[in-house]
């Protein structure tokens, strides 16, 4: 059972860090596990760049920079910099695999706009 505390503080968490569905997580894990190492996160950064401004950068990391962000989603740490952080507050990522899509996709209440191919946004 959750109580009300418990739901505010998880809801106030997804506010303030990137947020890894279930699915992602599993994805990142294997995608870990193929690479053979036990000390590597997901480091998702925000970089100038792209046809609307902004560019988002997944990447395997095992560095600690001081002011990261740390959060854990099954196992996965993802990692988030402090210039990045209020970039992707509250951004959720997922995995897609159909025919139509294959690949991460983050869905970010912070872009006010973003570009057709989805990986640059403003």
């Amino acid at each position: 059972m959750t109580t009300p505390a418990q739901t505010e503080s998880t809801e106030a968490q997804a506010a303030t860090t990137v947020v890894l569905t279930d699915v992602a997580a599993q994805k990142v894990k294997a995608l870990i596990d193929q690479e053979g190492r036990d000390d590597l996160r997901l480091r998702v950064a925000v970089q100038p760049g792209g046809c609307s401004g902004l560019r988002y950068q997944l990447f395997f990391d095992e560095r600690s920079l001081d002011g990261d962000v740390v959060s854990g989603y099954d196992g996965v740490e993802v990692v988030v910099d402090r210039m990045s952080a209020p970039y992707l507050a509250g951004a959720t990522i997922d995995f897609a695999d159909r025919i139509d899509a294959q690949g991460f996709t983050i869905d970010n209440p912070n872009a006010g706009s973003s570009c057709a191919c989805g990986d640059s946004f403003s």
